[in-house]
């Protein structure tokens, strides 16, 4: 049976994970999008490495490990290496302003927590918590990527959706070590290939605005 003690911490730290996602929503530069996602990673190695000790489970500190050095440390440093190689430090352009995303992300909380925690009423309360604050950091991570035109901007909330993934996993008992191993390393090859799209992006268009190629694009097809 798992005290109040380490429920309240398992539930601090997913709930902070969710925190850093509404950060994103806020954040209007490049630089400081990644700087919380590197933020929220931090805090995903840390639950993992939670529930690895209410679990009783050493797969899970190695999952921390990887979560730590892949996903804190090594990606967000090539994002950041990528912004400044193509002189992306500007103002990221949203679809919509950032009070109505802000209220949305904050609606998508709310229909997580009413969507899962009445379908997880069986399972036990670390998990069904984890789930449905996993499910809000999914739910983020797409309106980042569908609200922001920036397609480095929508790289991270890729990212976030996959730390999403992560945090319900493991908070279900149901992702083996080698899957993770195999996720941190596709997830590492796709930030790699959509670096070098980045690039080629840059060099054809002089622009990673999305609503700009779309404009290129409209232009050459008249």
């Amino acid at each position: 049976m798992v005290s109040h003690f380490a429920f309240d911490v398992a539930h601090m730290l997913a709930g902070l994970i969710v925190l850093a996602s509404l950060t994103m929503l806020y954040q209007d530069r490049l630089t400081a999008l990644i700087n919380v996602l590197a933020g929220q990673s931090l805090l995903l190695a840390a639950s993992v490495a939670w529930q690895g000790h209410l679990q009783g489970s050493a797969e899970l500190y190695l999952t921390a490990a990887l979560a730590l050095g892949f996903k804190a440390i090594a990606i967000p440093w090539a994002l950041r290496a990528l912004v400044i190689r193509l002189g992306l430090h500007r103002e990221i352009e949203t679809v919509a302003g950032i009070g109505p995303t802000m209220l949305a992300g904050m609606g998508l909380i709310a229909l997580s927590m009413e969507v899962m925690l009445p379908v997880t009423g069986a399972v036990d309360p670390v998990a069904r918590q984890d789930i449905a604050l996993a499910l809000s950091v999914v739910l983020i991570g797409l309106l980042i990527m569908v609200t922001r035109r920036n397609a480095a901007s929508q790289v991270v909330g890729f990212l976030s959706i996959d730390n999403g993934i992560s945090l319900a996993a493991t908070g279900a008992r149901g992702m083996p070590l080698v899957v993770e191993i195999s996720v941190a390393f596709s997830v590492l090859v796709a930030c790699i290939v959509i670096g070098i799209f980045l690039f080629r992006i840059r060099e054809r268009f002089d622009t990673v605005d999305l609503g700009a190629l779309d404009a290129s694009r409209g232009e050459r097809a008249r």
